[in-house]
């Protein structure tokens, strides 16, 4: 009885255990693959599973349905004939509902990815200069997305996103485009160095021809208020019963003692000449001398 109870027991252990086996889990955004000797059975998504133990039902991978980057560097060459390496970051994942496809369709899925984008690459690139494809590196991006997306599609694999990281030609190339684009800027440089000068010296010519302009105005209304001035002095004194040359002898020794009175006050050094006591006589003299010779020639004219 005893040996039997323990036979009992150890079966039913052994049984436990082989049942146990058959207990798996699956992590989340995961997939397992299960095959039943050794064809395909089912797939099993995240959470506690049962299979059939003793290699009856086995799990042969677990397949990612992350989204994964695959980088590349392709080269090819340009319209314009100018070779360049093309860095391409591609986002992937698994499609959940093909998950059968994507893990029996391709042996090696990042290759035969590179394999398409190189192909789209090639395709697409060739159409665009070497500038227009810095111009047009999106819509270079949006064609290879397209063609990756319809091909890739077929094995149960969504591309995400497709990114161009960067565009670089040879050396001697890079080189070339920098020193064109630093003769442009420096031409432009010395065109607005000109358009500035131009404009410095028109503003000098019209601040200068103000400047006269004002100078002139302001002379003209000197001697205006001066003329205004003398003949109101003038007629207050002929007023007083004085002829017209007693007027103009005071008015012309006025002007003589302002003025020497204005070279005084300056503190320059003038010598006037003459330059005795009876100098501003002389000078009265000679000027009624000299109006009265212009007003017999104005008489003699007028006859």
């Amino acid at each position: 009885m005893e040996n039997t109870t323990i036979a009992i027991i150890v079966i039913a252990s052994i049984v436990g255990f082989i049942l146990l086996t058959g207990i798996f889990t699956v992590r989340q955004q995961s997939v397992a693959i299960i095959e039943r000797f050794g064809k395909f059975r089912r797939t099993a998504n995240a959470g506690l599973h049962y299979r059939v133990p003793l290699g009856i039902d086995r799990v042969v991978y677990r397949v990612q349905l992350r989204v994964q980057q695959n980088h590349m560097v392709i080269e090819t060459k340009t319209q314009d004939n100018v070779f360049v390496h093309m860095n391409v970051a591609v986002h992937y994942q698994v499609d959940p509902v093909k998950v059968k496809e994507a893990y029996y369709s391709l042996v090696d899925p990042v290759r035969q990815l590179t394999s398409y984008v190189e192909d789209a690459i090639r395709s697409s690139l060739p159409k665009y200069t070497l500038d227009e494809s810095f111009e047009r590196e999106g819509d270079i991006a949006r064609d290879v997305h397209k063609q990756l997306s319809e091909e890739m599609a077929k094995f149960g694999y969504v591309i995400i996103r497709t990114l161009i990281t960067s565009i670089e030609p040879a050396k001697e190339v890079r080189e070339a485009m920098n020193a064109i684009n630093a003769a442009q800027r420096q031409k432009m440089a010395a065109q607005e160095l000109a358009n500035a000068d131009k404009i410095r010296v028109v503003t000098a010519a019209e601040a200068e021809a103000d400047r006269n302009r004002l100078h002139g105005e302001g002379i003209a209304n000197q001697r205006k208020a001066i003329i205004d001035g003398l003949n109101s002095s003038f007629g207050e004194l002929k007023s007083t019963g004085l002829n017209e040359k007693d007027v103009m002898s005071i008015l012309l020794t006025e002007q003589y003692l302002d003025m020497l009175g204005s070279f005084a006050k300056q503190g320059t050094h003038t010598i006037l000449l003459p330059n005795n006591a009876t100098g501003s006589e002389d000078i009265r003299a000679q000027i009624l001398s000299a109006l009265a010779v212009n007003e017999k020639r104005r008489n003699e004219d007028e006859k």
